[in-house]
This record gives structure tokens, sequence and C-alpha cells, in this order.
């Protein structure tokens, strides 16, 4: 009785297990073939696919899209800082500073998620149109020359992007530092004195947890993204998303855009795993768990 006890028990992990694991197959694993193995075949659409193992599709691809994955990238990594920017200071005030106010401060963060993605970059587009009263007043300021405009702008493909994936990297910073144990910050004003150096030698470390997982979120899907750059940009700030969205939808040259869809993935893991290289993170973990 107690080894088939012991049996149903170690069996349980794996029946737990199993829905995950079902999905990923079905929708990650499967899909992720399909795609390369598309990659990987030659022809039209009229004529028909077959599959020849023509790896030139990959070098193609990057030799002549490379200027559009370059401007992914500096799109994400400058959308990703400022976020950065924004959201620490903004999750530090409502950790440490939102009292009764907490929730509804929290509230007011993921509030933009209950309109879909698609009306609040247009929204945007109407915010920034040149006939705004925003671009006026900034006109007004001198901000903006008198006949510049914002719109179809690099700025403006920045701004949609920070603005619609701020959320992602608010939240995690919140979690990570509303989890610090207060004692810790009381040993730290007995040891540094200054709010400064408690900020810099606890507060800060300890907070890197919700650091690494925000620039995670937020620099992977504003990598792929292409609405902004549709609906807030020009042909001139197009990424690479909007490149394999033509390829797809409009060229119909599926080899190319799975090669480029596998590339730009290739390119985010190793960003990735960089990342949680220099940023530790099992170590992080760890520590503020300690």
């Amino acid at each position: 009785m107690s080894a088939l006890l012991q049996r149903r028990k170690g069996v349980l992990p794996y029946l737990l297990l199993a829905p995950g694991l079902a999905w990923l197959v079905i929708f990650f694993l499967i899909p992720l073939y399909y795609m390369a193995r598309i990659s990987l075949e030659t022809g039209s659409v009229f004529s028909g696919y077959s599959f020849s193992w023509h790896f030139a599709t990959y070098g193609d691809a990057l030799s002549t899209y490379w200027p559009q994955l370059e401007r992914s990238l500096i799109y994400a990594l400058a959308t990703t800082g400022i976020s950065l920017l924004i959201a620490y200071p903004l999750a530090y005030a409502i950790a440490t500073r939102g009292g009764r106010w907490r929730n509804a401060l929290l509230l007011m963060v993921i509030l933009p998620f209950f309109v879909t993605y698609l009306v609040r970059t247009l929204a945007w587009e109407t915010i920034l149109d040149d006939s705004s009263f925003v671009v006026n007043a900034l006109k007004t300021l001198q901000i903006v020359p008198s006949d510049g405009r914002v719109l179809a702008t690099t700025g403006s493909v920045i701004a949609g992007l920070t603005y619609n994936f701020l959320p992602f990297m608010i939240l995690p910073l919140y979690a990570s530092l509303e989890r610090i144990d207060k004692r810790m910050l009381e040993a730290g004003y007995d040891l540094y004195g200054r709010r400064r150096d408690v900020f810099l030698r606890v507060t800060f470390p300890l907070s890197l947890p919700g650091v690494v997982a925000g620039v995670l979120l937020t620099f992977i899907p504003a990598a792929g993204d292409y609405v902004n750059a549709t609906l807030l940009g020009s042909p001139r700030q197009f990424m690479i998303g909007n490149v394999i969205q033509s390829r797809y939808l409009e060229l119909t040259d599926y080899p190319t855009a799975a090669a480029l869809s596998f590339v730009l993935m290739a390119i985010i893991l190793v960003l990735v795993a960089a990342w949680a290289k220099i940023a530790g993170t099992e170590s992080l973990m760890g520590s503020e768990a300690r």
C-alpha cells in the first residue's frame, strides 16, 4: 500500500505538468517546427513550395533587411531605457508612499489594458497629429519648430512603444520593491544613516530582480512590434516586424518571413541570455529569498 502511494506521489508532479507541457508542444513547438521548415523551402505561392534545405534564405534576408533589424533593436533598447527611468520612481512611490491609495494607483497602471492595443495606438496617432492640441502647445513652447512635426518620426514611434509597454516595467518593479523586508531598511539606516546610501546599498540591489524581469518583459515585445511603426511612423521608421508582416500577408514570401522570424528570435535569445548572465538573475533571486 505504501509503495502504491509513493508511486502515485511520484506520478503527481508529471500530471500537474502535463497541461502546461501540452500547451507548449501544441502552440509553440509544433508551430516552431513548421516555421523552420517553411524557412528552408523554395518556390512561390502560385507554383507551390518545396522543401529543399535552402539556407541561403537566411543570408539573403539578413543582408537585405539588416537596417530594419538594427532599427528594431535600437528602438527596443531606447524604449526599455526610457521605461525604466519612468517606471522605477513611480513603482518606488507606489510601494513606499502609496498608503491607502496603493490599489487605486495600481489600477491606474493597468487601466490601459482595458482598451485594446490597437485602439491605444490609434489614440496616440490622434494626440501626435500635426493639428492636435499637444503638438500646437509644443510649438508654442518652441519645443517643436513651427514647421516641424511629431508624428511619423522616430520619437513618436519610441513614445508609442514606451506608452504601450510601460506597465510591463512598472508591475515587476513594484512587486520587487513591495516585497523588501522593512527590517532590512531599518538596519540600513542604522548602518549608513543617509537615505541615498540606504537606497544605493539596500533598496536598489534588492529590487534588481524586478529590474531584470521588467527589462525582459519590455524589450522582447518591443523588438518584435510593428503596430507602432505602422501607425505612428513612416516607412523610414519601419521595424523588422513590419517587414515580416508584409512578407507574410502582402507579398506571400513565406520563406523569407519565416527566416526573419527565426533570426529575430535567435538574436533576442542571445541578448536575453547575455542580460541574465550580466545581471546574475539566479543569484539575485537567491539573495532576495534569503
